[in-house]
């Protein structure tokens, strides 16, 4: 066990000892470059805090929890890597938790996080069945923002901050451009309506079709799970129709690779058989030949301004900055969209 203390990290560091107590400790008004000043140093003194004596002294535990459906997914990775960055500057660790879509799972890492008493929680509910758990959660005391969810039977904006993405706007800016190509039949391939994400983006699909007054009857939604196998079979019967979709729109993880999949399998080929736009900008998007128009929205930005919000709540109470933000989506244009095949 090192011999070094807090006060030989401040001395390395050139602070004060409060300065460095302050900065280890994830206690008020740290910035930043001090907060990474005094870590670099005790990490090259060795300095190892005793984080159950500093919760028993201040009440804080120094860890924040994040919990996601899938930390696999790349839009959630990057979001939860931007977060952690961000506060670990702030000196909290972050405590990720993963639930794979499982309600039971959900409300298992709630509960665990109100038994260990962390300082904040980052979240993407997935189960409206959990809002009461998450509402005794912050009862507790315990800040939380939602991450581009639902707040618990809706929720207020004061109440449930969150750092939401126009879902709405992308969806209606790719069906829109697909129909300026002339598309009619056009496929949707999202997660369902139950969660904000999927529903917003049935809602900008559909507000596309009705602004630019043509027939609906092409217009199809196909709610997914996250399963590559099962956005596989789906793909596959709508190209297996008669008339069968010209283009597809599809969140750009497993959906994505299931979509593609399914036209290789009946020969098709992109855009001259199919254009396909993915929801997301992923790497399958970028390097799939040919590359994949994608929606971009900046994940990073998400956890950034998500564990911002979190640190300003921690640091100045419930009045402390925005309580929602919301983030644009923007159209990459690629090479997987073509006028459709007069065949």
């Amino acid at each position: 066990m090192t011999d070094t203390t807090i006060r030989d990290v401040a001395q390395a560091a050139g602070v004060s000892l409060s300065s460095a107590s302050r900065a280890l400790n994830g206690g008020k008004h740290v910035s930043a470059r001090l907060a990474r000043t005094v870590t670099a140093a005790a990490e090259k003194l060795g300095y190892q805090p005793d984080f159950l004596a500093r919760s028993l002294r201040t009440g804080s535990s120094g860890m924040i929890g994040c919990l996601v459906s899938d930390v696999a997914n790349p839009l959630y990775a990057s979001i939860v890597q931007a977060a952690e960055t961000r506060l670990r500057d702030a000196g909290y660790l972050l405590v990720v938790a993963n639930t794979a879509n499982d309600p039971a799972r959900e409300q298992a890492a709630a509960v665990a996080f109100r038994g260990r008493r962390l300082d904040g929680i980052l979240v993407a509910p997935g189960s409206a069945a959990n809002d009461k758990t998450w509402r005794d959660l912050a009862a507790s005391g315990a800040p939380i923002v939602i991450l581009d969810r639902d707040a618990p039977e809706g929720g207020d904006d004061a109440a449930w901050p969150s750092v939401l993405v126009d879902h709405h706007g992308g969806a209606r800016a790719a069906t829109r451009y697909l129909i300026g190509l002339g598309h009619r039949r056009i496929a949707l391939l999202t997660p369902g309506a139950r969660m904000r994400p999927g529903r917003e983006r049935i809602a900008g699909f559909h507000a596309a079709f009705a602004e630019a007054r043509i027939d609906t009857s092409g217009a199809r939604v196909c709610a997914q799970e996250s399963s590559m196998d099962f956005a596989h079979g789906d793909v596959l019967a709508l190209l297996d129709a008669t008339p069968r979709p010209t283009a597809l729109i599809a969140l750009g993880t497993r959906i994505l690779a299931g979509a593609l999949r399914a036209a290789r399998d009946r020969h098709l080929s992109v855009p001259q058989d199919l254009s396909v736009l993915s929801v997301g900008d992923t790497d399958l998007a970028a390097v799939h030949a040919p590359a994949i128009t994608a929606l971009r929205w900046n994940l990073e930005e998400v956890g950034r301004t998500a564990a911002e919000m979190l640190l300003q709540r921690l640091r100045g109470g419930s009045g402390g900055g925005p309580s929602r933000a919301l983030l644009p989506v923007d159209l990459v244009l690629r090479e997987s969209c073509a006028p459709p095949s007069t065949n």
